[in-house]
């Protein structure tokens, strides 16, 4: 081979990498402008500008004008015709799925009620059936899908799909969920516990969007975290990473699902936290105790409160021995804001060294309700299989105006 063919051959490696790399760098953060992506990718701006300007032509990318810092900027994103993906959340008592493109755009969602302890066949039947509704309410099909994620409030090892510990979700062990949902779709299925998904979406579209190191603590019927370090989800072996609803906190305390005794889950789960309003109320679920706080009634305030503290003292421990930027909090006893915020935030700077360089934020999840199946959406695309190849043959737009190149 001549050194010409070499040369010309390693020219079109190079163009083909450079391709990948803009188109990856796309496909993780959703939308960014030429200039972000130039800073991300390490290609010049001349460069981005020509690719872009490839893969618009070849339909892989769509481009608008925004601004950035008072400036018009072109924000590239990776084309609807691309694929859509699903995000589903299976909680405790509800179950939520979305479908969103590349852009992390939610083009539609629907949220259904779930029994106490609904059992996996059913539930995810159930979930397969609603992916399916949705994608007709759009005049989509399963072969627009190009993957999955699924998010369930228990430790999961991401290589099987499968609920990785014992008793935490009766009636769910055993399962390889992803190959369930895959064999009822035809689609990529990939499994996560919804704390990590919480902080995957905090991250990448959130609160915690631009730090390099997050705690995401979930505080709903049961607490869990998920821990980000350099931009990464860090899962555990086996996917038991952040389950701090399952440090001890009561020696003494009763026993938990996991069959330790005194876990936080038994001191601020839902069931611990209407005991000892039951008996001046009568029956109550978590629902009612996060109204009725938010009412400002006194008795759910002090119960709420005093959950945030002991939430707040086990953060403290993992953020000691992660040391975070932030701690975003989110899940369903969020919504009472500060009586749950407020003392868990004490409680963490209370026993959290001292940082006097980059002191350590405790904020509320910008997601809300919504993190977790957003995160399993991110989760499915971030994983999804993109094409780059560009034919050579396709005619390139003219550009269009400064704000092709960016302007700051």
């Amino acid at each position: 081979m001549s050194g010409r063919a070499t040369a010309a051959g390693s020219q079109t490696s190079l163009r083909e990498a450079n391709k990948a790399s803009v188109v990856g760098t796309v496909q993780r953060y959703g939308g960014l402008t030429q200039v972000e992506l130039a800073a991300a990718t390490g290609l010049s701006q001349a460069t981005v500008s020509n690719i872009v300007r490839e893969l618009l032509a070849a339909g892989l990318v769509d481009t608008a004008v925004t601004t950035r810092s008072g400036r018009r900027a072109q924000l590239v994103t990776l084309a609807r015709r691309v694929g859509l993906a699903v995000g589903v959340h299976v909680g405790h008592r509800h179950l939520r799925v979305a479908l969103g493109d590349f852009a992390h755009e939610v083009v539609a969602e629907q949220m259904l009620p779930l029994p106490y302890e609904h059992p996996s066949d059913t539930t995810l039947d159930r979930a397969a059936l609603l992916i399916m509704d949705l994608l007709e309410r759009i005049g989509s099909g399963l072969d627009e899908v190009v993957g999955i994620g699924v998010g369930v409030p228990a430790p999961v090892d991401t290589d099987t799909g499968m609920v990785s510990v014992p008793g935490i979700m009766r009636g769910w062990e055993g399962e390889h969920l992803g190959q369930v949902l895959t064999k009822r779709l035809g689609r990529p299925v990939l499994v996560d516990n919804d704390a990590n998904l919480g902080a995957l979406a905090e991250s990448t579209l959130g609160a915690a969007r631009g730090y390099r190191d997050a705690v995401y603590v979930r505080a709903s019927y049961g607490t869990g975290a998920g821990i980000v370090i350099n931009g990464q989800v860090h899962r555990g072996f086996a996917g038991t990473a952040g389950e701090i609803g399952h440090a001890q906190v009561d020696p003494a305390g009763h026993i938990c699902r996991c069959g330790s005794r005194g876990c936080l889950d038994t001191v601020v789960g839902a069931n611990a936290l209407v005991e000892p309003l039951r008996a001046t109320h009568g029956s109550l679920a978590l629902r009612d105790v996060i109204a009725r706080t938010r009412d400002g009634d006194p008795g759910f305030v002090r119960v709420v409160a005093d959950a945030g503290a002991a939430i707040g003292a086990v953060v403290a421990g993992l953020g000691t021995a992660v040391n975070p930027q932030c701690v975003v909090v989110g899940g369903e006893l969020a919504e009472t804001g500060e009586v749950l915020l407020g003392p868990l935030r004490e409680a963490v700077r209370r026993r959290v060294l001292l940082n006097q360089i980059a002191p350590l934020e405790v904020v509320p999840a910008a997601l809300g309700q919504r993190a977790e199946v957003m995160g399993a959406l991110v989760l499915a695309l971030r994983s999804a299989d993109v094409p780059v190849r560009v034919e050579e043959d396709v005619p390139l737009p003219e550009p269009d105006g400064p704000a092709e190149h960016d302007q700051g």
